[in-house]
């Protein structure tokens, strides 16, 4: 069997990293994102990266730290609203930014994952999104061309995972970290447990370990909130 356990992230990255690259990264908000891989890519001084990702984190963390370092070139996001170093770069055109509803993005890092080269959405006509894009006609509706993404490395953060690169994603960290580990010829995962090959409940596996090249057990972790809401404590 292949071993596929590294020591850290960076040896785990070793030989994938370089500048111009495509990189597709798991998470939603703070939430399952591949924090010790981040920090290694920052490290690394790669530069003119292509990033699809729900968002790009938050200012100072997640790839927000690759924003800040400026080795990112171009964002495939749906939502960028909490960073604003983010919004200073594309504002003043030193970051390109190409938005993409929620769901299509999902489904367009399925469908790469899929060897699915585009498909149609209803999602965006008549919208900014649909600018530049095929528009086709399928029974009197038009749909939009929307292409699949495929990139040279996924990065994502499981929770579990057996020697032979089965995963297990928890609860909402399994948001985009699933359809992203497909879209891409290597995915390397960080997760907080690596136990035996056959220690995990086949039925309870999210993603097979056939597409896992590489991993690293990335824990101990620290739990980062966006935003922390309190309410005044009631005195009698």
């Amino acid at each position: 069997m292949v071993k596929k356990l590294y020591s850290d992230a960076a040896s785990a990255l070793e030989g994938l990293l370089f500048d111009g690259m495509h990189l597709c990264a798991g998470g939603f908000g703070l939430c399952g994102i591949p924090e010790r891989l981040i920090d290694a890519i920052r490290d690394s001084g790669v530069k003119d990266l292509t990033i699809a990702s729900n968002n790009a984190g938050i200012d100072g963390e997640g790839l927000g730290k690759l924003l800040r370092t400026r080795q990112v070139k171009k964002m495939i996001s749906s939502y960028v609203g909490e960073n604003k170093e983010f919004e200073r770069q594309y504002l003043a055109g030193e970051l390109e930014v190409e938005f993409c509803p929620q769901g299509t993005l999902a489904e367009r890092c399925r469908a790469g994952g899929a060897g699915i080269p585009g498909f149609y959405t209803k999602t965006g006509v008549g919208t900014a999104v649909a600018e530049g894009k095929e528009v086709k006609n399928f029974d009197g509706q038009d749909y939009i061309l929307e292409r699949g993404i495929f990139a040279d490395v996924a990065i994502v953060k499981g929770w579990k995972a057996d020697e032979s690169g089965n995963l297990i994603f928890r609860k909402t960290a399994r948001n985009f970290n699933q359809p992203m580990a497909t879209a891409a010829k290597v995915c390397v995962a960080e997760v907080e447990e690596v136990v035996p090959t056959g220690s995990l409940d086949p039925d309870a596996i999210h993603l097979p370990g056939i597409y896992v090249k590489r991993m690293i057990v990335g824990a101990p972790y620290d739990k980062k909130i966006e935003f922390r809401t309190v309410r005044q404590r009631e005195t009698a």
